[in-house]
């Protein structure tokens, strides 16, 4: 008489997709976290009842140790403010025991990878999310600190930014001061773009000129900033300086300038924003905003420290201020 299959024993993975949660999640939960929302906590031990799951106990003794591993989500390898932000965040974390692991979104045909969910898989301590989240998140479970201006909300994270509105200000005040008027702007995709963009056209309000952008679905990157400023000449040819909304799309500008035949300074001012190593290079020498990416990196470490040890402290919001770095890619505008 053949014997009855055994019923495969339920896992926690399982219980996570029986939940719609992440494994991770289900982990914090079996521990007692409280950094899970009641909403969560109840979906998971609904599923847990449900499937009949036992933890194992060697499986919950491995899941309540951490990972000493921080996952920083970033969305664009090239753009070299990562780099400083990361210093600044190894900076703290790495002399607290603590592995910085990056991830970047990436596209599969039309489909978003998001590196957060990865992360989340790999049971990583906390985020970094230093990117565009890719859609609203909400309840990740564990401590998370959101960098920049996002067009996407993570509730419950903290915030770390620089100020960019002060930043921008900066550069029209300084623009304007060289005698321009008729200042162009490259702007691209994202949150921060539309910030600097929102931000730019107030400059323009206040010394009565008509905005003269271009480029706003435009990735942030070199081409991005090339063919941004061939349209933007294309339909504003009389603009005397333009305001890219990076470094990275300031090298771009200045190839499309070049192009055309303009020079830099002398047919056209060109200011970016960051103050990467790419502004400080000889080739551009580009005046910009220094957002002070490696004291956002510094921030946002102490932040996640912060959380890590008490999970219950309220949310902050931090904004460092901005500089002006003036260089010789700016000068008074053609006569």
């Amino acid at each position: 008489m053949n014997e009855r299959p055994r019923a495969a024993r339920p896992t926690i993975y399982d219980v996570a997709r029986e939940a719609g949660v992440s494994k991770s999640l289900v982990s914090l939960v079996l521990n007692g976290s409280a950094l899970v929302s009641e909403p969560k906590r109840a979906a998971v031990q609904a599923a847990i009842a449900k499937l009949g799951y036992r933890p194992s106990r060697a499986a919950a003794n491995l899941a309540a140790d951490r990972t000493h591993t921080v996952g920083m989500v970033i969305d664009d390898f090239s753009n070299p403010w990562f780099v400083e932000v990361l210093h600044g965040l190894r900076t703290v974390m790495g002399p607290r025991g603590f592995h910085v692991a990056i991830r970047e979104h990436y596209l599969v045909g039309d489909q978003l990878v998001n590196a957060i969910d990865g992360f989340l898989d790999t049971q990583v301590d906390a985020l970094v999310i230093a990117a565009e989240p890719g859609r609203e998140f909400s309840d990740l479970g564990i401590p998370t600190v959101v960098e920049g201006t996002r067009l996407n909300d993570v509730s419950g994270a903290d915030h770390v930014s620089s100020d960019q509105s002060l930043g921008v200000g900066l550069i029209m005040r300084h623009l304007q001061s060289l005698g321009h008027r008729r200042i162009g702007h490259v702007t691209g995709a994202g949150g921060s773009a539309r910030h600097r963009r929102d931000a730019y056209m107030d400059g323009m309000r206040t010394i009565g000129e008509a905005a003269r952008y271009a480029g706003e679905r435009n990735p942030t990157n070199e081409d991005g900033g090339y063919a941004g400023t061939v349209e933007l000449l294309r339909r504003h040819p009389e603009v005397t300086a333009i305001f890219a909304a990076n470094d990275t799309m300031a090298l771009g500008a200045r190839a499309a300038l070049r192009e055309v035949g303009r020079e830099v300074p002398s047919d056209a001012a060109l200011v970016g924003y960051d103050n990467s190593q790419l502004a400080r290079s000889r080739f551009l020498d580009l005046t910009t905003v220094d957002n002070r990416g490696f004291d956002v990196g510094v921030a946002s470490g102490e932040a996640l420290l912060r959380r890590l040890a008490d999970p219950g402290a309220e949310l902050q919001n931090v904004v460092i201020p901005s500089r002006l770095v003036i260089r010789s890619s700016s000068a008074a505008a053609p006569r």
